[in-house]
């Protein structure tokens, strides 16, 4: 499993429908599409909300941005990532 970053954008509508419940549709539907949600954090600034999640591929990672997109009418902008100690044993 790899891990990525999901940043999520609100729009005015999506604003409307935040509640715990649709926090664990997410979370399933993170799972359905193949992946775990590590945790989740609201946040100031550019993005509204950043999802770290672990998913086996891109492919996986692609479809539940779209079951996401659909369910809660936020916009999700993806990232790998890697360990920083990972990061220092490529380079060396």
């Amino acid at each position: 499993m790899a891990t990525f970053f999901m940043y999520g954008k609100y729009t005015t509508e999506s604003l409307k429908s935040i509640s715990a419940d649709r926090t664990q549709k997410a979370a399933d539907a993170i799972a359905k599409a193949g992946g775990k949600l590590v945790s989740a954090y609201a946040l100031l600034g550019k993005y509204d909300l950043v999802a770290i999640t672990d998913f086996p591929g891109v492919k996986e990672v692609m479809k539940a941005s779209i079951a996401l997109n659909k369910l809660t009418g936020i916009s999700f902008t993806s990232f790998p990532a890697i360990t920083v100690a990972e990061f220092d044993k490529l380079n060396a």
